[in-house]
């Protein structure tokens, strides 16, 4: 993806926002859909495991700007866009894993749906497990079921926005501004969580360009 390494760029909390620049906005849509068509195909025609435990770490060492340069400001429902939010849930999680276990860990407890079962994090969910599902999740674009893989992110999503949203109801009175900015996760976590579930739907009818 990129033909140097640097260090790792680390992203707060503002990490869900857009990136901007001043490119042609054609040039970026056909390099977004080329390069996540050409590494998607490669990669699944032949999952050598040492390329895609690579593909996997490559934010790790390299940081997500490289990642966020070629498909960050692709459409959501789209291949590009739809590899972008995985790198970039896998990137938050392993960023802040016990903030992120502890949201999802109360968004377990409080659903009343089926997404922790497809979310698939071992249970209970601390720091480490959290961090396995979203290494699994990656992985599973690139060698499982690329539906069932945008499904799990989703799933996890949907938990992540319940979390949020319970805790914030807890801070509304005591803390309003903790209140705020967890209500404004919850909201953007719910918003991914539909993105993927979309893009799921798409890979399906073979429409996911």
């Amino acid at each position: 993806m990129a033909e140097h390494i640097h260090k790792p760029t680390k992203f707060p909390n503002r990490i869900f926002e857009a990136f901007q620049g001043g490119e042609d906005p054609a040039t970026i849509s056909r390099v977004a859909h080329e390069t996540a068509n050409a590494l998607l195909s490669r990669v699944r025609a032949d999952p050598d495991p040492e390329v895609v435990e690579r593909l996997v770490a490559y934010t790790d060492e390299n940081g997500i700007d490289a990642v966020a340069e070629l498909w960050s400001r692709a459409t959501p429902r789209s291949l590009p866009g739809a590899l972008w939010r995985i790198y970039l849930l896998r990137m938050l999680i392993r960023q802040d894993p016990t903030g992120t276990s502890f949201l999802f860990q109360r968004g377990v407890e409080v659903a009343r749906t089926i997404d922790p079962v497809v979310a698939g994090a071992a249970h209970p969910t601390g720091p480490d497990e959290i961090i396995v599902l979203a290494d699994a999740i990656l992985r599973g674009i690139y060698t499982g079921d690329f539906a069932v893989a945008l499904d799990r992110a989703a799933a996890f999503c949907r938990v992540m926005s319940a979390g949020a949203t319970s805790l914030a109801d807890d801070a509304d009175a005591a803390e309003p501004e903790r209140a705020a900015e967890l209500t404004r996760r919850a909201l953007r976590f719910a918003e991914m969580g539909g993105e993927l579930t979309a893009c799921a739907r798409l890979w399906r009818t073979h429409s996911l360009d």
